[in-house]
């Protein structure tokens, strides 16, 4: 059958990225928290460059070699088990750079702080191989839910104080000195819960409610606050040398968002 998409030519201008998105398959994950193991389903993205004499990229392929992953249980969330499928891309398509995100929420356990009563607690995590040539390059994000107070308030007002959720995203940039250990979820989860007025529990009973919301009154944050303290936890994480910190609060006495970003260079500082 005639390879219209093979077919060469002149096609004005190279594609930095063509592929497939939003694909949703299973995978495995592993956590340094509970549940240890973990199986979810994923948003994948799957593009290749292309060269301006190409007319077109072969999508099956892409898919082809997803299933092969699945098939052959290595379609775990990891970056070198998504730098494998990254490279495989790229050897079957003949493209020098080829890129793999996937997005995929990541569970773990919280327990009541007075209870202990458990319940499972998620966060949004995101992972970007791109494999040029022999080189690889990886990113990864992660957006959790914590609790704000508003300083303001509590300083102006007899008593009480309103609060918000605030959702904290991190987006960082990993060097040659991460391996898969530590886990970077961990890591960056932390880097937002420990510096929160306090946290999102699933499970609450009243004595749990009553340490939460006085903890959280005992420690209020600005937006600016937040942003500031969670990078300077991520400075001190020697596997990462760029990243992106962001906090948006739902006020709950506004129809609009509190919101606040920065970002850090390491390696241009």
């Amino acid at each position: 059958m005639k390879d219209l998409q093979n077919q060469a030519g002149k096609y004005l201008f190279p594609i930095q990225a063509v592929g497939v998105s939003n694909v949703k398959y299973p995978i495995d994950i592993s956590s340094s928290l509970n549940p240890a193991k973990q199986q979810t389903l994923a948003a994948f993205s799957l593009t290749a460059s292309l060269p301006s004499f190409m007319k077109g990229t072969n999508m099956s392929r892409f898919m082809e070699q997803l299933e092969e992953a699945r098939r052959t249980g290595k379609l775990t969330a990891d970056f070198h088990a998504l730098a494998e499928l990254s490279r495989k891309i790229s050897l079957r398509l003949g493209q020098e750079e080829v890129r793999v995100q996937v997005e995929f929420p990541f569970l773990f356990t919280r327990k009541g702080p007075s209870t202990q009563l458990e319940g499972i607690n998620h966060a949004q995590a995101t992972m970007d191989v791109c494999t040029v040539d022999s080189s690889v390059f990886r990113k990864a994000a992660l957006k959790c839910a914590v609790t704000t107070l508003c300083p303001c308030s509590k300083e102006i007002s007899e008593y009480s104080a309103h609060n918000q959720r605030g959702f904290i995203t991190m987006e960082i940039e990993l060097n040659n000195q991460y391996t898969e250990e530590p886990d970077w979820k961990v890591d960056l989860l932390e880097a937002a819960e420990s510096n929160a007025s306090a946290l999102i529990h699933p499970v609450l009973k009243r004595p749990d409610e009553k340490m939460v919301t006085e903890k959280a009154y005992e420690n209020p944050r600005f937006v600016e606050d937040m942003v500031r303290l969670v990078a300077a936890d991520l400075y001190q994480l020697d596997y990462i040398d760029r990243f992106r910190v962001e906090c948006r609060n739902e006020e709950s006495i506004h129809l609009h968002d509190a919101f606040a970003e920065l970002t850090v260079d390491k390696k241009g500082q």
